[in-house]
């Protein structure tokens, strides 16, 4: 059981960690809100952290940039290139930060699926190496993203179901 309650982080593979939430608003208003700059500042990033700079150019092959500052002026960037868009079910990109501990890039895949209002969002990160994985799992990931989710919750109460 994580401490996280209303976040669910399995580990199916030696090279993937799997994080489950729900979200009570439709998967499309889900979807915009992890691919559009307006509402990505306004949610993404662990308490304490919040976007400073956000370039998306979703379409196949289009890059991402974050660059998050977090107490202290702290800098956190990471990017990567969307692989697969199948709006709102599916979105699939690589992941890599520029001062990861690791080589290589993770490959990041969200699954969007709705019922009566509620979207499951069903993240899979599969990273270079089984030791890449283990190395994320010593940060405290979960709880910087379940402080995301309970931001993004925010976010969709005030953008409407």
């Amino acid at each position: 059981m994580t401490a996280h309650p209303e976040l669910s982080v399995s580990t199916p593979s030696p090279t993937d960690i799997v994080l489950t939430r729900q979200f009570r608003a439709r998967r499309e208003l889900v979807f915009a809100a992890l691919t559009t700059p307006e509402l990505l500042v306004r949610w993404f990033g662990a308490r304490g952290w919040n976007l400073v700079e956000c370039t998306v150019d979703l379409r196949l092959g289009g890059a991402w940039r974050f660059v998050s500052r977090g107490p202290d002026g702290e800098h956190m960037a990471q990017s990567g290139v969307y692989r697969h868009i199948d709006e709102p079910s599916v979105l699939s990109y690589t992941e890599v930060f520029d001062h990861q501990s690791y080589p290589g890039h993770a490959l990041v895949t969200h699954v969007l699926t709705e019922q009566t209002g509620t979207t499951t969002l069903s993240s899979t990160i599969r990273y270079p190496s089984p030791e890449a994985r283990e190395r994320v799992l010593r940060y405290p990931m979960a709880r910087g993203v379940s402080d995301s989710y309970l931001r993004l919750d925010a976010v969709l109460a005030d953008s409407g179901h």
